[in-house]
């Protein structure tokens, strides 16, 4: 709890804190046994003009009404009391109010004490009063006044602003009591505010000063309240209005929409646009229409990250202060466009035209300006004229939409301008209503916006402040934001309005109808009621989440076509996803379950998924009987999802009521089998089988080849597929299962393949093979380099393949020689090529794939050659600007003999180039250093000598004939630069001029032509300004 102290020997109030020092202020908490304590760490807030008031000092608080205040009101000057028919009876909801609290013996006041509660904006506000003792100094002591805000409550989200004024009444004279003015945001940390030293001990206690009698003290406070945030604020029951949500630095939007919705004329167009088909997430028109509908019809505040979402608005720095105008008319531009071919087509123009008028005042805008001496109008062939230049306005809107740029302006709630016509209409004079001040508080750094509206023009004034609206008297939203700072609040800030709303006097029933329900197109309201509907789904659906669990089955079908390790590949296959409560049973699971999928309970078996040790994951054993009544999640081991193998008959069978074999799980074993194809190199699935446990190998071979559809004694390989990388021969066909099999396990895998001398020829001929190859086999994408952003083509490889084997492959599918091929490694740390490979690499494919994480796709790059990678090789890389005969430039590229020099480079050029008809087809060199030729580099300059740097260029050009043959003694080459400025730099280029004076004093001259840069300074903070774009 924090104090302003206020000094009679100092001018500026402070606030200290509960931290114990000699010298400062006594701090009581009243909800704690009370107790004398020094305060501490006293911070300087500002420095008003003057915090002392005598006795007898009568000066007005800005922004609380001079009127006298009765049962929290204000009683107007003309006898009219301020309260309206449809405010609640509930005075606790009041937004100002004046209490008491009469401290009795108080010469005896020893700690802090407290008032009972007054209640205005449903908050409790108290009187604390305490005495203030010095410890260095024992003979001065003072009296301390606060007042208090919502001190009790544990919230620590609430805040409330107020401003107040603290009083000692004067039982002599009520004119001289002593009073101070106080302006705070409270909130749980600060919820007091006042003066430690609002009065000296010695003044209040002087019977002669008429402040004290009979041992009592009176201590007055008017608050005057805003609508607090953070609490159980019922905007639409206290003002039948709701707010917008801010989403963060959205407060300028929110006022602006609360400004449009308001103009009904406007709003029942924009019902009105056709938007049956658009996209719920991109149109601007029906995000528009969300955002008024729920405006009329919300019980609670309105979001409209949706409205952002539609205009394009994905980053932060969309979400930055903008100008409102700017919004204004990029949101009017977009809806108008949209209206553009409707039955509401120009709506905008016929409310708006002429709507943005900047000025000072309709009196400067409008003034005329004498053209005479050094100004005087160019008349064309009349010369130069005497003349005046002038605005004259012709027509007035129905709205005006009236910018003050921020600036310190009075303005009436009633604006007659006629007098600002060119021809007045007498039967409709131009009287216009204010009907909203947008109004922004804070400095060029960013600050806050609010919206005062006078919703159905008749002087009832709301204050719309984001998701908070209550109700203002009509000083507030005029007369208090005339603009200027409140120094003598303590607040340094300024608050003005920007933008005022009138609406034509004449007009006013028209624009602002009163809207209902009919007015809304029944199709939109269906649509935009499903939205709701389903998104309250969505939200029951998150808030219950956490009851729930998936289990995703997987049937024997997805396994056929499957080529790798296990059952299926889980990137790729295709679940069938059920949502369970994680309290059901097995039981009641298996019910739904046979219900949903159309198989009775004795067709279909469970067999959980189960990730064994060696990093594989097969199905296991679901005992129903003795598991039927435990619950999913516990059946589970808390695996969400959950992954099952569902084992159904045979839909052919099913039919005539076949149902599945029985299993023994303690003798019967269920096995998967797979057939390879050394031929195709491929794998063919062959279905499970039940055996028992004792069942001999040779005794499946029969299964197997029936399956594989091979005559039965065909001669069987048989493998065992035990994990990626691991397949081990069965050699033994007279053994039984379990030792034939390592750790027999239901889901085991058995591989078998025709014992055939053909496959010797294949390039995979056992399965084993054909694993191994498997595991290190890789999808590998390969981008052309030369391409920008370029998807590339993916090619399966092996990691054990060298260089001239992936390139031999890559080549193949770019129809191309391996030999004109370069590649080049990704660079790890960013997408993009890295550093070339050269022919010679002797690494492998998993060398250049190592850095790459194991589900990150790997990527490589290349570029194609016009010569063998043996020669280019060779060569180097030399970036140069090609100045072509109509003098523009041209990046290129050439691959000059890495040992070369300057002429291996201008032949590499002609070839690349196209040279002028009757040019001198001679090429050369130059060096540009900051717009300016520093030197023609000599033919028979070496290549290494010229290093590439940020700050130079190379250009190469073409010789002007009268340049080839130049006369050493009399002539020579003067380079000519440019020093541009800003954005002018692009449209100069040095170059060459040739001088025939035949001076030769000075070893290097050259000439340069200075541009200024006229155009305007930036100001210091127009990146808080950026251009507002609606992208849809």
């Amino acid at each position: 709890m924090d104090k302003v102290e206020g000094n009679r020997d100092s001018r500026e109030p402070r606030i200290t804190t509960t931290t114990t020092t000699a010298a400062n202020m006594n701090h009581h908490h009243h909800h704690t046994q009370q107790q004398q304590q020094q305060k501490a760490g006293e911070q300087q807030l500002s420095e008003p003009e003057d915090m002392e008031m005598e006795a007898g000092d009568t000066d007005d608080p800005p922004r609380i009404p001079a009127n006298p205040v009765i049962n929290g009101n204000v009683a107007m000057a003309d006898g009219h009391n301020n309260t309206e028919e449809d405010m609640e009876d509930d005075t606790s909801w009041r937004s100002e109010a004046t209490f008491r609290f009469v401290v009795e013996r108080f010469s005896r006041l020893s700690e802090s004490v407290l008032s009972p509660s007054c209640f205005v904006r449903n908050l409790p506000w108290k009187i604390m009063v305490m005495p203030r003792f010095y410890p260095d100094r024992p003979h001065q002591k003072s009296v301390g006044f606060f007042l208090q805000c919502n001190a009790e409550s544990d919230s620590t989200s609430w805040s409330c602003h107020a401003q107040a004024m603290l009083k000692i009444i004067n039982y002599k004279d009520d004119e001289k009591s002593f009073s101070r003015r106080i302006s705070h945001l409270f909130f749980h940390k600060e919820n007091d505010w006042g003066f430690s030293n609002f009065m000296s001990w010695s003044d209040v206690t002087d019977p002669e000063r008429g402040f004290i009698e009979d041992d009592k003290v009176t201590f007055e406070v008017y608050v005057q309240a805003d609508a607090p945030h953070g609490v159980a604020w019922d905007s639409k029951k206290h003002t039948g209005y709701v707010g917008l949500k801010n989403q963060g630095a959205t407060c300028y939007m929110n006022s602006l929409l609360q400004t449009l919705f308001f103009t009904n004329q406007l709003r029942r167009a924009v019902y009105m646009m056709p938007t049956e088909g658009d996209d719920s997430s991109k149109s601007v028109p029906l995000a528009l229409q969300r955002v008024f509908y729920e405006l009329q019809h919300s019980d609670k505040p309105v979001g409209t990250k949706k409205l952002t979402k539609s205009f394009g608005w994905e980053t932060l720095d969309s979400f930055m202060q903008h100008d409102v105008q700017e919004l204004c008319r990029v949101l009017l531009d977009n809806v108008e466009n949209k209206m553009k071919g409707t039955c509401v087509e120009g709506t905008i123009p016929k409310l708006f035209r002429g709507k943005m008028v900047s000025f000072e005042s309709f009196k400067d805008y409008v003034a005329t300006e004498q053209l005479d001496g050094d100004n005087k109008y160019d008349a064309g062939e009349h010369g130069l004229q005497e003349a005046e230049k002038g605005v004259k306005f012709l027509t007035f809107p129905p709205i005006l939409h009236l910018q003050l740029m921020r600036f310190m302006f009075e303005f009436p709630d009633q604006l007659p301008l006629d007098e600002f016509l060119q021809k007045p209409d007498s039967k409709d004079p131009a009287n216009y209503i204010l009907h909203a001040v947008l109004v922004h508080s804070g400095d060029n750094h960013g600050g806050h916006y609010v919206v005062y509206l006078n919703p159905k023009g008749d002087g009832k004034w709301c204050k719309f402040d984001d998701d908070v609206v209550s109700r203002c008297t009509k000083e507030e939203a005029i007369e208090h934001n005339y603009g200027g700072h409140d120094d003598d609040l303590s607040v340094r800030h300024c608050t003005n309005a920007y933008m005022l709303v009138y609406i034509r006097e004449s007009k006013l029933s028209e624009v602002l109808q009163p809207m209902t329900d009919v007015d809304i197109p029944q199709q939109l309201v269906e649509r935009l009621q499903e939205e709701k509907r389903v998104e309250a789904q969505k939200r029951k659906e998150r808030q219950e989440a956490h009851l729930y669990m998936q289990v995703q089955m997987v049937t024997e079908d997805q396994f056929c076509g499957h080529q790798g390790n296990d059952m299926y590949d889980e990137e790729k296959v295709k679940y069938t996803v059920f949502k369970v409560l994680k309290s059901s049973t097995l039981q009641e699971f298996v019910q739904n379950l046979s219900q949903t999928m159309g198989f009775p309970q004795d067709q279909m078996r469970l067999w959980p998924m189960q990730a064994r040790s060696n990093g594989t994951k097969r199905p296991a054993m679901l005992d129903y009987e003795a598991d039927c009544n435990k619950s999913m999640i516990d059946l589970s081991d808390n695996e969400n999802p959950w992954t099952i193998f569902l084992e159904t008959v045979d839909p052919e069978m099913a039919a005539s009521g076949a149902t599945l074999p029985k299993f023994d799980k303690d003798h019967d074993v269920m096995l998967f089998l797979k057939m390879y194809d050394p031929k195709t190199r491929s794998l063919n699935y062959c279905g499970h089988i039940y055996t028992p446990i004792s069942c001999k190998i040779r005794d499946l071979l029969p299964v197997m080849c029936e399956r594989a559809g091979f005559q039965q004694e065909t001669s069987l390989i048989l493998y065992e597929e035990v994990k990626p990388n691991l397949t081990e021969r069965i050699q033994d066909y007279d053994v039984s299962l379990d030792k034939a099999l390592d750790e027999l396990m239901d889901g085991d895998i058995i591989v078998f393949q025709k014992d055939d001398p053909e496959n010797d020829s294949s390039e995979l001929p056992t399965a084993k093979d054909y694993f191994r190859d498997l595991y290190h086999r890789v999808d590998v994408i390969f981008c052309d380099k030369t391409i920008h952003n370029d998807p590339g083509f993916v090619v399966t490889l092996s990691n054990r393949m060298n260089y001239f084997q992936v390139a031999k492959t890559v080549a193949q599918r770019l129809n191309t020689d391996p030999m004109l091929l370069q590649f080049f490694k990704s660079q790890g740390y960013r997408d993009g090529p890295g550093n070339p490979l050269r022919h010679n690499y002797e690494g492998t494919l998993r060398d250049l794939l190592q850095f790459f994480k194991p589900r990150q796709p790997k990527k490589l790059y290349y570029q194609q050659l016009k010569m063998k990678i043996t020669d280019f090789e060779n060569r180097r890389s030399f970036k140069s600007i090609w100045l072509n005969s109509q003098f523009r430039e041209e990046e290129i590229t050439l691959y000059p003999d890495k040992h070369g020099c300057v002429r291996d480079l201008l032949e590499e050029c002609k070839k690349a180039v196209e040279l002028s008809e009757k040019g001198s087809e001679k090429l050369r060199l130059l060096e540009i250093v900051s717009y300016k030729i520093i030197g023609v580099h000599q033919e028979d300059e070496l290549l290494e000598c010229l290093s590439p740097a940020a700050s130079r260029t190379f250009r190469i050009e073409e010789i002007p004939l009268d340049q080839v043959d130049l006369d050493k003694d009399s002539e020579m080459l003067i380079p000519v630069g440019s020093l541009p400025q800003g954005s002018l730099r692009h449209l100069w280029d040095p170059l060459l001029a040739q001088d025939q004076t035949g001076n030769m004093s000075h070893p290097r001259p050259w000439l340069g032509l200075d541009h200024f840069n006229k155009a305007p300074k930036r100001g210091r903070y127009t990146y808080l300004e950026k251009a507002i774009k609606i992208h849809n």
